[in-house]
C-alpha cells in the first residue's frame, strides 16, 4: 500500500509541476489583458475598414430639408417664379423646388436634339461628317451663336454644328439640325424611350425632373456607345457661358452644363463632378427681371450646393 501512495504522490507531484507554470501563464495573460485592455484582439490602427467606420461616423449627414431651407433663405424674395433640383449621382441624395414644374425650355431643348442626333448617327442614319451649306432660310437672326453673323453659304459637318450648338448655344445650328437632320416631331418619339414623361419638343417646353433623368444618362454612355458620348460629353465643357453654375466653383470641379435663356428667363442645367462627388443641378427661371443678378444668385445656389455635398 505504502508503495502505491507513494507512486500516486510521485505522479500528483509531476502533474502539478507541469500545471502550475501553465496555469500562471493562463492567469497572467489574463491579468495583462484585462490591465491593458477590455478588448481581447485589438484591431490595427491602421485597419482600413476601421478608418473607414470611423470617417462615416463623423461625416455630416445631408438632409434634403435642411439644404431646401439654404436655398430658400438665399433666394428669398428675389425670384417669383423658379425651380432647383439636385440629386446625387454618387448618393441617394435628392432635394428639390418646384422640380416637376413645366418650364419654357429655352436652349436647354438642344440636349435632346443632341441626344437624338447621337442616336441616329449611332444607329447609321446619320453621317456626323456630312457637309451641310447654310442658306439665307436658315439663318435665325436671334439671340446666340455666331453662325448668323456670316454670310449664307458656310459649309459645316454636322458635327462642327452640334458643337456649336452646344458650345455657343447657336441657334442657327440648332434649327438646321432640327429641321433638315433630326426633326422636332422625331426627337419627341424618342422622348419615352429615355423616361422623359415632361418634355414638349413641339412647345419647347421641359421640367427639372426630366432634364435630371436625360443629361445623366446622356453622359454617362446610357444613349449612345462609349466613343460617340466622349465626344458629345465635350461639348457640355468650357461653353462661353460660364457665369451660372460653374462661376463660383473650384477649379478642381468638372462642370458639364447647357444654359437656357429667353425673355424673363435663365436657366443652367448641368452635372458636377470632383473627386468622388458627383451630382445634378438644374435651376429654371422665369418672370425674372434683372439678369446679372439672376446670374449670380444662380452661382451663389451652385457653390452653397457643392460646399453642403462636400463637407
Amino acid at each position: 500500500m505504502r508503495r502505491g501512495s507513494q507512486r500516486k504522490s510521485s505522479n500528483l507531484s509531476h502533474i502539478k509541476i507541469l500545471v502550475l507554470p501553465i496555469a500562471i501563464l493562463v492567469i497572467g495573460g489574463f491579468i495583462m489583458t484585462r490591465r491593458g485592455s477590455d478588448v481581447v484582439s485589438p484591431v490595427p490602427k491602421d485597419n482600413p475598414e476601421t478608418t473607414h467606420a470611423a470617417s462615416v461616423l463623423l461625416q455630416k449627414k445631408k438632409n434634403p430639408d435642411e439644404l431646401h431651407d439654404l436655398v430658400q433663405t438665399i433666394i428669398g424674395t428675389t425670384w417669383k417664379n423658379y425651380s432647383v433640383y439636385v440629386k446625387g449621382l454618387s448618393s441617394n441624395f435628392e432635394f428639390g423646388i418646384n422640380d416637376t414644374v413645366m418650364y419654357d425650355a429655352a436652349s436647354v431643348n438642344k440636349i435632346p436634339i443632341l441626344a437624338a442626333l447621337y442616336v441616329n448617327a449611332e444607329s447609321g442614319k446619320v453621317d456626323l461628317n456630312k457637309q451641310i451649306t447654310v442658306q439665307t432660310k436658315d439663318i435665325q437672326d436671334y439671340g446666340t451663336g455666331t453662325i448668323r453673323y456670316e454670310k449664307p453659304g458656310g459649309i459645316y459637318s454636322l458635327k462642327t454644328l452640334a458643337r456649336l450648338m452646344m458650345q455657343q448655344s447657336d441657334n442657327t445650328a440648332a434649327y438646321i439640325l432640327s429641321v433638315y437632320i433630326v426633326p422636332t416631331a422625331d426627337i419627341q418619339k424618342l422622348l419615352p424611350s429615355w423616361g422623359l414623361t415632361q418634355t414638349d419638343m413641339i412647345n419647347n417646353q421641359t421640367s427639372n425632373r426630366d432634364i435630371a433623368i436625360l443629361l445623366p444618362k446622356l453622359l454617362d454612355g446610357k444613349i449612345v456607345n462609349l466613343a460617340l458620348t466622349q465626344e458629345l460629353k465635350a461639348f457640355f465643357k468650357d461653353t462661353e457661358f460660364e457665369d451660372r453654375l460653374p462661376s463660383l466653383l473650384p477649379k478642381t470641379a468638372t462642370v458639364y452644363h447647357k444654359t437656357g435663356d429667353a425673355i424673363a428667363t435663365l436657366h443652367d442645367v448641368g452635372i458636377v463632378e470632383d473627386g468622388k462627388l458627383k451630382y445634378y443641378i438644374g435651376i429654371f427661371t422665369s418672370d425674372i427681371t434683372d439678369e446679372e443678378q439672376t446670374k449670380k444668385l444662380m452661382a451663389k445656389i451652385s457653390r452653397l450646393v457643392y460646399d453642403y455635398l462636400k463637407q
